[in-house]
């Protein structure tokens, strides 16, 4: 049993704890409200905390907004690396990182609207931001797999019509079908890569394979 003197859970612990419950609540709040209309007083009532401890763990508003952005980045970067492997192709890595990572804002519309609009309302050199961690990536995954580019399309073009994409279909509210966009993601995602017909060519194989998941639900 543990005690004041002696805690059984170790402080450092505790305060990262309470960080991430306030990190948390400025994503939800954002959803709710957008974050221009949240206050100090909403995160710290969504947290269960007190205003002097927000402000122990934040100088501000702004300063939990960025925690929150880089911790929503951190989780969808987390989930598609966990859903690849190294024998994968550079096709199959692309296929399954796009797959899980739409699952993930499926199942997460707070952090699909943070991601997708408040972000870029807040910030819009957060789209930057995103080609500097998605297209270096892309191009050295396609590098490493010694494959020849046959797309002509420059990536950034194409990561920009993946947001405004995503974006459309969770401000329609249709957040929770949003694996429904694998073929245009993927189709999006190669074509800079694979040029039209192979990129085409994957993203109706995704089709033919999300219809059939649909259709075994039914």
């Amino acid at each position: 049993m543990g005690s004041v003197l002696d805690p059984t859970i170790p402080i450092d612990v505790g305060e990262r704890s309470q960080r991430q419950r306030i990190v948390e609540a400025m994503v939800e709040c954002c959803a709710e409200k957008t974050y221009a209309a949240t206050t100090i007083a909403d995160i710290v009532s969504e947290a269960s905390i007190s205003r002097t401890t927000f402000y122990k763990r934040f100088s501000g508003k702004r300063e939990c907004f960025d925690a929150a952005l880089d911790w929503c980045l951190e989780e969808m970067q987390a989930t598609a690396l966990a859903s690849v492997s190294s024998s994968d192709s550079a096709v199959e890595t692309v296929r399954k990182a796009a797959t899980a990572t739409l699952q993930l804002m499926a199942a997460n519309p707070a952090l699909t609207q943070l991601l997708t609009a408040e972000a870029v309302s807040v910030d819009p050199a957060v789209l930057a931001r995103f080609r500097q961690v998605l297209i270096p990536a892309l191009e050295k995954l396609w590098s490493d797999s010694g494959q020849p580019r046959q797309g002509q399309i420059d990536p950034r073009f194409a990561l920009g019509k993946a947001q405004v994409l995503i974006y459309n279909h969770a401000a329609a509210g249709k957040a929770a079908r949003l694996p429904e966009l694998l073929p245009e993601i993927l189709y999006i995602a190669l074509l800079p890569f694979l040029g039209h017909e192979g990129a085409l060519n994957q993203a109706l194989q995704a089709g033919d394979a999300t219809d059939a998941e649909l259709a075994s639900r039914q």
